[in-house]
């Protein structure tokens, strides 16, 4: 059979394809497969990053909400050991030593807690070790002359004392503990030094109660002689020309004005507040402002049930809060209020009332760190309470009976109890942070000093008796008061711009203002706060009436020039690219901006007195403060608009042509087609680009930190400033001590701001995804 052609068997398919066809089917064949490979690896890579991304997020969430967590941990106290000081164990090397055993009058411990002393009623004071209970040292007071101590007192958390005798003597000691260290271990030695005694009571008689402060050489004290005989004693040290000194003494006998016995003194470290509770519930106050005259203010009813007696006062850290404790168990805090109808007036009102005892008030003990006080009972009983965020933060019950002294360790790190049988028991105390709770961190809370409860953000001061304030409604407000003059600002100009360039400017144009815009963007915010703050601030405050006309002005100029612009005719405008009236447009405003410049003095002059600063104070109470909401809102609002411009841009460019052109094609001209058409088509990207916007305007920090005056105040007018949540943690984070309250509610800030932006943002998603699902049908 005769062979096929070559032409035959090529077209009947059964002759082998050229190698020069084969080796590229095999090339395309191996870049088909790099390519897929390539796109393996570029959606595996992109997909780890988007991974990494969230998983980043989420760990940046769990490390502020870590930092956060040990603020709402509770307080534990753990009992260390109860001793019976009745039966002190001799220490080794003094077993001579004779303890006379008597009533505790005071107690207290050094700051190591390494040893404890009590004052007895038989006039000595006993230093024994903690926990073993072995006695230390035993001293006997010189100046009692072997008399028994009929009352002491203790001045606050120092070390102190004072001693009542049967003759009407005050005995002023001070205690110190001196560190040494042998062969590497440390020694607390006590010290006892007695002052010059003082005779109160000029008619020699036994003082059963005793408040007494010194300082600078003055002296002040209170002794109760008998039970309704109150004498008060002021002594000034006077250095005469010559360099002689002498001490005048101010004696006043208060008795008369009381009218039932006298169960609690209380005398603060100014010498300036005197008050007594009595038996019938009534707490006198007496003003010692005049040491020689004290003035007698008014008589409070010490508690809301008729009749129950007073039975222990105390003074909180700083001697402003008075802390009433009742036979009924109750237990109050008061302090000093400013009269509205008669500001020289300050009397007392009970503004805090904690968790009461199920029986009478025993004792009463202020911490020597913060507002905090432990209050206790004649069943034992022993609360731990807090003033600031009014709250009962434990309870815990000493092993003896009723509580006859308590005390906090020197740091606040310990409770000490003793009961009247001699017991002293001691707990370990884990407290870090309670002023924290709900209420002082979004409620109004009633501070010392304050006339009302009000949200307040100071959070530091000068003095360890500050009363820190972590209000974090201002902060939270004023984070949301900025932003809303920076959109509202940004907003309209953003979407109005927008609109604008992408439907009414020429394509060459756009693509010159459209990057320029977008460059806006890469101006750093501290530029931004840095112009405002010391540039546009100080401008804006010389010329208030002209920028508010300015605001009003501009608009109307832009609508008149664009009504005149339409009374041109068509033919000479149609000469000209779109969007090239605005260049005819911005001579006028210049000109506008300008003349509303030369206006605000005759506007201040004809209608504010000369000065709108001055007479806004005048007319409305308003300071005006120059870094305010409204420089914010210029600068912020500048820092916002390039964003939401171009998003919005965006937005309006990626419209469908067919239905741009079906309007027009239908007799709607561009305004209707821009208005009626385009921006609802794109609400979508237009919400999302003012949630991205609000976004930026939260999170912004060095803006707010520079062009306002960072006060923490909850008013809303554009002339007064605010601080930001986003600020105040870059103003206070450098100072804030590690694991303190101050460093854990700023992290605490920062979560609510993390929460805020991802549920405004999660909110953002919901509305655009609606929003695209209603107008995708169109």
């Amino acid at each position: 059979m005769a062979e096929l052609p070559q032409e035959e068997k090529e077209r009947q398919g059964t002759s082998p394809p050229p190698v020069d066809v084969r080796l590229s089917t095999l090339e395309n064949k191996v870049r088909l497969r790099r390519k897929q490979l390539a796109d393996k690896a570029a959606d595996y890579l992109i997909t780890a990053g988007g991974i990494a991304v969230i998983l980043s997020i989420v760990a940046i969430l769990f490390v502020i909400a870590a930092e956060t967590l040990p603020l709402w941990r509770s307080p534990t106290a753990t009992s260390v050991t109860t001793l019976n000081l009745s039966q002190p164990t001799p220490q080794p090397g003094t077993s001579g030593t004779t303890v006379v055993i008597g009533k505790p009058l005071v107690f207290g411990v050094d700051e190591y807690q390494s040893i404890a002393y009590v004052l007895r009623d038989s006039g000595t004071i006993d230093f024994f070790t903690l926990p073993n209970n072995q006695l230390l040292q035993h001293y006997e007071v010189k100046g009692l002359q072997g008399q028994q101590a009929t009352a002491a007192y203790r001045n606050g958390i120092s070390h102190d004392i004072e001693i009542g005798t049967a003759t009407g003597i005050v005995i002023p000691l001070h205690l110190s503990f001196s560190s040494q260290f042998q062969e590497g271990k440390r020694t607390i030695v006590p010290d006892v030094k007695e002052g010059k005694a003082i005779q109160v009571d000029s008619e020699g008689r036994p003082i059963t109660q005793l408040v007494y402060h010194e300082d600078d050489g003055k002296v002040a004290t209170a002794a109760l002689v008998g039970s309704r005989t109150l004498i008060f004693l002021a002594q000034e040290e006077k250095t005469s020309l010559l360099g002689e000194s002498s001490v005048e003494d101010f004696r006043s006998d208060l008795s008369s004005e009381l009218k039932a016995d006298v169960t609690a003194l209380a005398l603060d470290k100014h010498r300036v507040n005197l008050l007594a509770g009595t038996t019938n519930g009534d707490l006198y106050h007496w003003d010692l402002t005049d040491l020689a005259t004290p003035r007698f203010t008014e008589a409070y009813i010490a508690n809301s049930k008729p009749g129950v007696g007073v039975t222990a006062l105390g003074w909180l850290l700083g001697d402003r809060s008075l802390l009433v404790g009742d036979a009924a168990g109750g237990v109050n805090v008061w302090f000093q209020i400013r009269d509205p109808n008669d500001p020289a007036k300050t009397p007392y009102h009970r503004v805090h009332t904690l968790r009461s005892h199920p029986a009478p008030v025993t004792a009463l003990a202020p911490s020597p760190r913060d507002k905090g006080f432990i209050s206790a009972d004649e069943q034992g009983n022993v609360f731990l309470h807090h003033s600031t965020s009014e709250q009962t933060l434990l309870e815990v019950h000493a092993d003896g009976g009723s509580v006859h002294l308590a005390s906090f360790a020197p740091k606040a790190d310990g409770i000490f109890a003793l009961t009247g049988d001699g017991r002293l028991t001691d707990w370990f105390l884990y407290n870090p942070h309670p002023e924290i709770n709900l209420r002082a961190l979004f409620g109004k809370v009633w501070y010392e000093g304050y006339d009302k409860p009000e949200y307040t953000w100071q959070s530091s001061s000068g003095s360890d008796e500050f009363e820190p304030k972590f209000s974090l409604a201002p902060l939270a407000y004023g984070t949301l008061k900025g932003t809303f003059y920076a959109l509202l600002l940004a907003v309209p100009l953003s979407i109005c711009a927008a609109i604008f360039t992408s439907q009414f400017l020429h394509p060459s144009l756009r693509n010159v203002i459209k990057p320029t815009v977008e460059v806006m963007a890469a101006l750093p915010s501290v530029v931004l706060g840095f112009f405002a703050g010391l540039w546009l601030a100080p401008r804006v405050e010389k010329m208030v009436p002209g920028i508010v006309l300015m605001l009003i002005a501009l608009p109307l100029v832009t609508l008149a020039a664009s009504f005149v612009w339409r009374l041109v005719p068509l033919q000479t405008r149609s000469r000209f690219k779109p969007g090239v009236e605005i260049f005819f447009l911005a001579p006028l405003l210049i000109l506008t901006v300008t003349a509303c410049a030369y206006a605000n003095g005759w506007l201040e002059g004809a209608f504010f007195n000369g000065s709108f600063p001055q007479w806004l104070y005048d007319t409305t109470g308003v300071r005006y403060d120059p870094r305010n909401s409204l420089v914010v809102g210029f600068a912020m609002g500048f820092a916002v608009i390039p964003i939401i411009y171009t998003i919005c841009e965006d937005a309006f460019s990626n419209v469908p042509q067919h239905l741009v052109s079906g309007s027009l094609a239908l007799g709607a001209n561009r305004w209707q087609t821009a208005l009626r058409v385009v921006l609802p088509t794109a609400s979508p990207g237009v919400f999302s680009a003012i949630m991205i916007g609000f976004g930026r305007a939260v999170g912004e920090t060095m803006i707010v930190l520079m062009a306002t005056g960072n006060t923490p105040v909850m008013d809303f007018g554009a002339f007064s400033g605010f601080r930001a949540l986003s600020a105040n943690i870059a103003v206070e984070i450098p100072e804030a001590p590690e694991g303190g309250t101050l460093y854990r509610v700023l992290f605490l800030g920062a979560f609510l701001l993390f929460v805020l932006t991802f549920l405004v943002n999660t909110a953002a998603e919901l509305v655009r995804q609606r929003l695209r699902e209603r107008y995708s049908r169109i």
